[in-house]
């Protein structure tokens, strides 16, 4: 691309102008580069980890001290935010956020991701990986592959009969079916590892899966009556998979899906298929700086703390080169949300057209 842009056009020949848009993407990247945007912030995450880990700590201590009462359950929903707090640091670790050395990175991710997630980091890091590579394009993106619900018309096409009504209404089942979320991310966990193809450190992730998955009802059970034990681990499951869900799900339902055969430069791409949550650092903690998602799929390594700075450039890149930047609160995302799987249960039947077409015609 480089060299394109700085050989001189010979008379003889005409060089095609490379696309402002495309271009700009590297341009970008200097810039942010520039800012010192790239560097990590190693002590910020330190911070993180050792905050939660106390925290968690004495939510075990709680457990320990409140006994036989239903006040577990509030402990039981503690467990699930801190669960889900340490595995947005899993996620960032997994992109190499953290620390310069992609190995500490990649060790960081899987023992948290193991230990307390109860989630396969191989699994997780193929399906996010091919997740980022390929936002919101169908048959290409994990994330909104066809399941119990339809994140795009093509899904619906022939849904229909006894579960067309669930269909046309899904935006409204959605919230709450993330309440299995964290069960179902254990659960296609478990399968992955014991899967005869290749799994990168199976035998370093299945027993930490194993004891993981197996501690937390042994203490349940051991220390509390059998109902209040089922429902302490049910309480706990359903708080992680519901946060973990909705912390998620605003960064990319309810925007324009691409088909399979799509040709759409990165920068467009990522910042089209990406939505903000407005809320400044209360929402970088609350949401681990998923809120920043446009600026995190244009920069997959940067650090938490330089989201916000980098969202500014970002900003001022779209509006030079025309490209819509997305950002709501996090309430009107989820209204979002429901209204767009509502339309698109409603759509089986029809004619399949990107929503993007219009957008990137002009690319």
């Amino acid at each position: 691309m480089s060299t394109t842009l700085h050989t001189p056009e010979r008379p003889q020949s005409r060089v095609r102008k490379p696309n402002a848009v495309v271009l700009s993407y590297s341009e970008l990247l200097k810039a942010v580069k520039a800012e010192g945007l790239l560097e990590r912030r190693v002590g910020f995450y330190i911070t993180v980890f050792a905050s939660l880990v106390l925290l968690m700590t004495a939510a075990w201590f709680g457990f320990a001290l409140i006994g036989d009462s239903w006040f577990q359950l509030l402990i039981a929903a503690a467990v699930g935010v801190l669960c889900t707090q340490l595995s947005f640091l899993a996620h960032e670790a997994g992109h190499r956020q953290i620390f310069a050395s992609r190995r500490a990175n990649d060790w960081t991710a899987r023992l948290l991701a193991t230990s307390v997630a109860g989630m396969s980091y191989s699994w997780w890091e193929q399906k996010h990986g091919a997740h980022h590579n390929h936002p919101n394009v169908i048959s290409k993106d994990p994330d909104i592959a066809p399941g119990p619900i339809a994140f795009h018309t093509e899904a619906v096409a022939d849904r229909q009969g006894r579960f067309s009504f669930l269909t046309r209404k899904q935006g409204w089942f959605f919230f709450p079916l993330l309440f299995l979320v964290g069960l179902g991310l254990q659960i296609d966990s478990v399968r992955f590892v014991f899967r005869r193809a290749k799994v990168t450190h199976r035998w370093v992730e299945l027993p930490i899966l194993l004891v993981r998955l197996g501690a937390l009802p042994a203490l349940a059970f051991t220390f509390l009556p059998l109902g209040m034990a089922f429902a302490f681990i049910g309480v706990q499951l359903a708080v992680f998979g519901f946060y973990m869900g909705a912390s998620f799900a605003p960064n990319h339902k309810g925007m324009p899906v691409l088909p399979a055969d799509s040709r759409v430069d990165f920068f467009s791409r990522q910042v089209l298929t990406s939505r903000n949550i407005s809320g400044g650092r209360f929402m970088d903690i609350l949401l681990g700086g998923l809120n920043r998602q446009a600026e995190h799929h244009l920069f997959p390594d940067m650090a938490r703390p330089q989201l916000d700075k980098a969202a500014k450039i970002v900003r001022e890149y779209c509006t030079k080169h025309q490209v819509p930047y997305t950002e709501t609160t996090l309430i009107q995302s989820y209204g979002i949300i429901v209204r767009y799987l509502n339309n698109v249960g409603l759509s089986a039947g029809r004619h399949f057209e990107c929503p993007m077409a219009t957008v990137t015609r002009r690319y």
